[in-house]
């Protein structure tokens, strides 16, 4: 039997990173999934055009107001 050495660690990482990997991608790429994700991707834009607009005064420097005064 073949000695376990810190080689063979590196390569189980690798082998098991690398199956992670692929199964991440496969997941993401499933056309299953698109649904969900194109309903995710707008998201941003929703919530762009249903918030409240806050209005937005400028900003004060007190540094220049006080030389003003």
């Amino acid at each position: 039997m073949p000695e376990f050495d810190l080689n063979v660690l590196r390569i189980v990482v690798t082998v098991l990173s690398f199956i992670t990997f692929v199964a991440i991608v496969a997941w993401a790429l499933a056309k299953r999934n698109q649904a969900g994700f194109d309903e995710a991707a707008q998201l941003p834009f929703v919530a762009e055009r249903s918030a409240t607009p806050v209005p937005v005064r400028p900003l004060s420097n007190p540094a220049v107001e006080s030389r003003d005064e």
